[in-house]
């Protein structure tokens, strides 16, 4: 898979959260895909202060990103 279709997988993930996160005040961000496997997001709105936002990360977002992109080990949140 080409750099340019896994950032299509990544964020077709990215698209398929979204909705969830806005719907509580907040969004997401594809920062960068590194190395193929390691996926940098940021957080916004009301994501950022929010307490559950780690779980959101791993429950949520990695999964689906995953689902998408299998060959992804990790996603991390760039903090602002």
């Amino acid at each position: 898979m080409t750099p340019d279709e896994l950032k299509i997988k990544v964020e077709k993930a990215l698209d398929e959260i979204r909705p969830f996160l806005q719907s509580d005040g907040g969004d997401i961000s594809l920062v960068s895909i590194e190395n193929g496997n390691l996926v940098k997001v940021r957080l916004e709105g009301n994501c950022v202060g929010c307490s559950v936002n780690q779980m959101t990360l791993k429950s949520g977002v990695e999964m689906t990103i995953k689902k998408h992109a299998p060959q992804i080990e990790q996603v991390i949140n760039l903090v602002s």
